[in-house]
């Protein structure tokens, strides 16, 4: 029962914080599950696919609501991830725990830079592509086509690390395609919807998804989430980006080198 609360209250936790500073949560979890609750690398990455979906359908369920969900293009890009989050479900299953370590540790490095750098990564280097109607309709362009490719490698990361894409998936839709940020947003979440319930069907079919925890977090960020949505509109996310990416980076080689060394 109090591993149940501590779960719960965990994910109150990772929902706020990640609502908050606008980066999603699922990179939280698995570093949660990994060291809190010594789970194997694979239950920790299945049962945070579990977490994302939940939280991810619930986003996006509000964003239809709302009408900001680009379907066409969601749709052909979930399409892409799809294989994406298969083959990545495989790849994990023969990691060690040290190998896992490692590679989640430099992809948490990846995450703190972004966290860090903030909007400045997505709008300092000259302005945006400017992309036409005409292109973002066809599949057959290079700049969807480039999005088809990069839907496919994070379909990969999501299911190799129990994470989300958004990271990957916004600022592509923001920079490269013009999309506005609420609506990439949007469109991201329902991507990231169907991206992790196939990962999710791939570690429940394999026993690797621990059930109570996942409801426990899942509902836990569910109501953070809310929290941290009505936080964001009267205080700063910036300064909590940039404690949170510094305490990320101090995590991720503390991971690494436990292995290393």
């Amino acid at each position: 029962m109090l591993i149940t609360v501590i779960l719960f209250a965990s994910g109150v936790g990772i929902g706020l914080l990640g609502t908050l500073i606008g980066a999603g949560g699922g990179w939280m979890v698995v570093p949660l599950l990994l060291l809190g609750f010594h789970f194997t690398p694979q239950q920790a990455v299945g049962t945070s696919l579990a977490v994302v979906f939940l939280n991810a359908l619930s986003g996006s369920l509000a964003y239809m609501l709302q009408g900001r969900v680009l379907y066409t293009m969601g749709l052909a890009f979930a399409a892409a991830t799809i294989p994406g989050a298969l083959l990545g479900a495989g790849l994990v299953q023969f990691l060690s725990s040290k190998w896992f370590s490692v590679l989640f540790g430099g992809f948490l490095l990846c995450v703190a830079f972004f966290l860090h750098r903030g909007q400045q990564l997505l709008f300092a280097q000259g302005r945006r592509r400017e992309v036409t109607r005409a292109e973002l309709q066809s599949l057959r362009t290079p700049v969807m086509r480039l999005g088809i490719l990069i839907s496919f490698l994070v379909g990969i990361l999501s299911s190799l690390f129990g994470v989300g894409g958004g990271i990957i998936h916004v600022p592509f839709l923001i920079v490269m395609l013009g999309i506005p940020v609420h609506t990439a947003t949007a469109t991201s979440h329902f991507i990231l919807a169907i991206t992790s319930l196939t990962g999710s069907l791939m570690f429940l079919r394999q026993g690797q998804i621990h059930l109570t925890a996942a409801a426990s977090m899942g509902l836990g960020v569910l109501i953070g989430a809310q929290g941290g949505a009505s936080l964001s509109t009267r205080m700063r996310g910036e300064p909590i980006r940039r404690l949170l990416a510094a305490a990320l980076a101090i995590f991720a080689l503390r991971l690494i080198l436990r292995f290393v060394w």
